[in-house]
């Protein structure tokens, strides 16, 4: 419960709440088919159309509805396959010693340095099909390294502490160190990373559709809408209906996942928790407010002494 008090937490929760509704519910309670056409051209939002029309007469509100469950999927999809991998190797080589943790440590400084969008870009245009899961499974296979170098980072401080070489020295097994001495303490890190990788995964895919990739069919999502906004000139049209509902989404589910984020450091961290601030109390009775990096003097009363 005091991870949900921190007012970053709750918004964040209340926020991701609201579009993970949308994701299961949004198909069901859009009031017409997304790519039904009507006589209704690039209508600004009226009762009949909430939110405006585009260029076929296709109601916004209905894409925008539908295209939340592509883009929740894809996000929590990727998200979870590339903290797997990331877990795996960066806990592993960070752990172990030998020829196979500087394998696996060569391999995620592989996967760091290849530029993970055009690839995506590059795998996902040569397959013949690019739906929602394939694109959330290559863009999972393609992000968990940076994560990895994080993970790997921490297991190596933590791998010689003296709770380790006590279960080391105990003869406990090497699955059962990793999974009950050294993991819970990189609780924070592997939450950060997941909404990271969610981050990520999200643009990503709102940028394969914005730029063209896995725009066919009846698939939609919220950089499909911005496409053929951009595409029919919604812009110059004064057309602000067809691609502003879309921009506010992407910039809200961005900021549920960043105060997350935030509320996941300040609860494990005790130094940030209470906003990195706490109250002090002086020998004169006043009290001083300390922030996190500064030192504050405190003057101290003089007392008489007998």
């Amino acid at each position: 419960m005091r991870f949900v008090a921190n007012p970053k937490a709750a918004i964040g929760l209340t926020l991701m709440g609201i579009f993970v509704l949308m994701a299961v519910i949004g198909p069901w309670i859009s009031p017409y088919d997304p790519s039904t056409r009507s006589n209704d051209l690039v209508a600004p939002p009226s009762a009949a159309h909430w939110l405006g029309t585009t260029h076929l007469g296709q109601d916004i509100l209905s894409q925008l509805l539908s295209g939340t469950r592509s883009v929740i999927e894809v996000g929590l999809l990727a998200g979870v396959v590339a903290s797997i991998l990331a877990l795996l190797v960066g806990v592993t080589s960070g752990y172990l010693s030998g020829g196979g943790a500087e394998t696996l440590s060569a391999l995620s400084n592989v996967f760091l340095v290849i530029p993970a969008l055009p690839l995506i870009i590059i795998i996902t245009s040569i397959l013949p099909e690019t739906g929602d899961f394939t694109i959330a499974m290559v863009i999972g296979l393609t992000s968990w390294a940076w994560g990895a170098r994080v993970l790997r980072a921490q297991t190596l401080s933590l791998r010689n502490r003296d709770y380790v070489e006590a279960a080391r020295a105990t003869g406990e097994k090497t699955w059962r160190i990793l999974l009950f001495e050294i993991m819970p303490n990189l609780t924070a890190v592997i939450a950060s990373n997941f909404i990271g990788t969610v981050i990520f995964a999200v643009t990503s895919e709102i940028t394969l559709a914005f730029i063209g990739v896995n725009t066919s069919g009846d698939s939609w999502n919220w950089g499909t809408i911005l496409f053929w906004a951009q595409g029919q000139q919604a812009l110059a049209q004064g057309a602000w209906w067809w691609f502003v509902p879309a921009g506010l989404a992407i910039a809200l589910l961005g900021t549920a996942l960043a105060l997350l984020n935030f509320g996941i450091d300040e609860f494990v961290s005790p130094r940030l928790r209470g906003n990195g601030r706490t109250k002090v109390k002086t020998v004169d009775g006043d009290t001083v407010r300390m922030r996190v990096g500064f030192t504050p003097v405190l003057g101290f009363g003089r007392r008489d002494t007998p």
